[in-house]
């Protein structure tokens, strides 16, 4: 098993990349673990502080389950990962989805090098990395379409904790990274230098 790790900040491109990695390799051979679903559970709080909680810490992260889930991927064995809302800001107490062991398991998200029990687990490290005012752009669209916040909201949030968090967490975590993308999830000479290296890292496994 192949585990690739593509971190960077939040609209920095990272499903770009991923999108361009699984397009080498068919549906059988690679699983995408996303950081995402291994929010904690917040359910027991009210729905008014779910929304003003902090996404962008390494402790809003339940590290030692996305651990363990790889570690099993490792050993054979297929995983329940869970499924997590971004409007209800809580894990689905009775939803998961079966992932089962594959050649190649990329996982993927802003905190994933924060955590060396993590780092530790992976062959390739990718960090894809964008300006502020690209990744600012991206955040907004996405927040508002998908998450259905307000451009007000989406900008208060990005000053407030995703800013402070990218410098003080994410962008330090860059110094993991075997392999850094400049410009985003659109630098194509630097994905198909990152495409060889897996290509090769496949055939020696």
């Amino acid at each position: 098993m192949l585990v690739i790790g593509i971190a960077g900040g939040t609209g920095s491109g990272k499903t770009t990349v991923v999108r361009e990695i699984t397009k080498i390799l068919a549906d059988s051979e690679v699983v995408v673990i996303p950081q995402d679903s291994y929010y904690k559970d917040n359910s027991h709080l009210p729905i008014e502080e779910r929304l003003e909680l902090n996404f962008d810490h390494p402790d809003s992260i339940d590290f030692k389950l996305l651990v363990k889930h790889l570690n099993d991927l490792k050993a054979g064995k297929p995983i329940e990962q869970p499924v997590y809302s971004y409007l209800t800001c809580s894990r689905s107490s009775t939803e998961t989805v079966k992932v089962k062991p594959s050649i190649v398991v990329i996982v993927e998200g802003i905190l994933i090098y924060t955590c060396s029990e993590l780092r530790d687990c992976m062959d390739i490290k990718v960090f894809v990395d964008a300006d502020a005012d690209d990744r600012l752009g991206r955040v907004i669209t996405r927040d508002n379409i998908e998450r259905g916040r307000t451009i007000e909201k989406v900008l208060e949030r990005y000053e407030k904790t995703v800013k402070p968090m990218h410098l003080q967490f994410i962008e330090p975590s860059k110094r993991y990274a075997d392999i850094i993308i400049p410009q985003g999830g659109h630098n194509q000479v630097a994905i198909g230098i990152l495409l060889a290296t897996i290509e090769k890292a496949l055939q020696k496994k």
